[in-house]
């Protein structure tokens, strides 16, 4: 299939696993990826097996001591051509995640460049990792604080972005002298095998990136943990998952960065300029069609700007045009398969069923490919079975409120806490508001709040750690205090 995908999209995207800089088969078979426009099979990439991700771990660890040893500048120069030559190829690489994960080649360019950008930024970061020198209180002695490689870093990444979530795990380790073995969703394993070309061809050495894409995880995740020589397990999916394998790697005391699920509440107050309140809401909602930890998932808008609010909202998604990623003028491609499509029409059948209105869309269309329109509901009661789900799908259910301490209460009322959205005119207002939403992240008349340079992650049962920024680059190093006298 190699051969049609570089046809389709213009780059050679390799389909074997990565194993100590050795493209190979693996030893159980093949792993097709479906393309969910069609439904139809785009390729088969070998399937890995637990002994071939024990094999990528030894190439890990074989790895590790030259890679560590190199000086940062050299580390920072690998990420940097990593970063040129993503941008350089920014079209192809888009074409190709459109194909395996089905969203709108728009959205697939903004995550290409959005996944370089953590490439430049570690770059940046790999020559800036600093400790610190203090005089014991005492005066007896003093107290040297340096940050070291924490080793072998598993990460597992989600297929709803199949590029910026293997970016963002790969260049702070990389950065801060960490190997790595990358396992990557089984939906979307192309994008991830394609970065990891990439990385080769900038210069990175073997065995200091591995990739081993599978459809047994379980076994899988569970032979690596079990590896002493894995020192961080970096995860970004759901928290459920993210409860099991904070279990496993509690046997080993490993280290681990947690990104989990979201249900990220929109509030718009009354004094909100209800015109740029729907621009945030169609990109906090729309964006990758929903599939998104941080999509908008709770509309809560006050009863004096609801009517407005909803109806422009409406309007905007009724207008989105819906279908295959890379047709012209394509808004809103398909969900990434059958269950999760399911689940989506499942969620609004609920809300419907609670007594929640149907504004635009409700449904599935009548055609291949994991469809379905982009919805928006009014009316939805507060303690409707939708608003504890995390959708991942076109779905904007909407909650009236007269009083802003009950939208700030129902916004809380969530185990989950990694994202909010706040429209309102008084700044002042608006910043109290924020320190009281329960999340890691706030968007404060903005739509949008991932950024590289910035600390990505949430709190409560949304995750452990952060993700970019310099707190990022710290996820993958240990802190040695030398006591030192002179």
């Amino acid at each position: 299939m190699t051969a049609d995908l570089a046809t389709m999209t213009g780059i050679d995207a390799p389909t074997g696993l990565l194993i100590g800089g050795e493209w190979s088969t693996g030893k159980s078979g093949v792993l097709p990826v479906l393309n969910p426009a069609t439904e139809d099979v785009l390729a088969e990439v070998a399937d890995a097996s637990p002994q071939d991700a024990l094999e990528a771990v030894g190439a890990a660890a074989a790895a590790l001591p030259a890679w560590s040893a190199t000086a940062p500048r050299q580390r920072a120069e690998c990420l940097r051509r990593a970063y040129e030559l993503m941008t350089g190829r920014a079209e192809q690489l888009a074409r190709l995640m459109v194909l395996e994960n089905g969203k709108a080649l728009r959205d697939a360019r903004g995550e290409i460049l959005y996944a370089a950008e953590f490439f430049r930024w570690y770059a940046e970061e790999a020559v800036r990792i600093d400790g610190h020198l203090s005089t014991a209180p005492s005066g007896a002695n003093r107290i040297m604080v340096l940050r070291q490689p924490v080793g072998v870093s598993y990460m597992i990444t989600p297929w709803n972005f199949p590029a910026a979530m293997a970016t963002r795990k790969i260049g702070p380790a990389l950065a801060a002298g960490c190997t790595v073995v990358l396992k990557p969703a089984k939906e979307t394993p192309l994008s991830a095998l394609a970065v990891a070309a990439i990385l080769a061809e900038a210069g990175v050495p073997d065995g200091v990136v591995n990739v081993v894409p599978t459809n047994k995880p379980g076994p899988m995740t569970e032979a690596v943990l079990a590896d002493p020589r894995v020192r961080k397990l970096s995860f970004t999916g759901s928290t459920e998952v993210g409860r099991m394998l904070l279990k496993q790697a509690a046997d080993y005391v490993t280290n681990c960065s947690m990104e989990l699920g979201g249900n990220a509440p929109f509030l718009v107050f009354d004094d909100a300029d209800v015109d740029a309140a729907v621009d945030g809401a169609v990109l906090a909602k729309m964006r990758n069609g929903g599939e998104a930890c941080t999509a908008a998932n709770r509309f809560y808008v006050h009863e004096k700007v609801a009517d407005e609010f909803s109806a422009k909202l409406s309007a905007r998604l009724a207008g989105l045009k819906v279908g295959p990623g890379l047709e012209e003028g394509v808004d809103l491609g398909p969900l990434v398969n059958a269950d999760t499509r399911a689940k989506v029409s499942d969620l609004v059948d609920s809300a419907t069923g609670d007594g929640a209105k149907v504004l635009t869309g409700g449904h599935a269309p009548d055609r291949a490919g994991y469809f379905y329109q982009p919805t928006v509901l009014d009316g939805v009661p507060p303690a409707a079975g939708i608003l504890s789900e995390e959708i991942f799908g076109p779905v904007a259910p909407i909650v009236r409120f007269s009083d802003p301490q009950e939208a700030i209460a129902l916004a809380n009322d969530t185990e989950y806490g990694l994202v909010s959205y706040l429209y309102c005119g008084d700044l002042a207002r608006a910043l109290r508001t924020a320190e009281a939403l329960e999340a890691g992240m706030v968007g404060i008349n903005r739509g949008v709040v991932s950024d590289p340079a910035a600390p990505f992650g949430g709190v409560k049962q949304s995750g452990l750690g952060r993700e970019g920024a310099h707190e990022g680059l710290l996820e993958y190093t240990e802190t040695k205090y030398l006591a030192v006298d002179w």
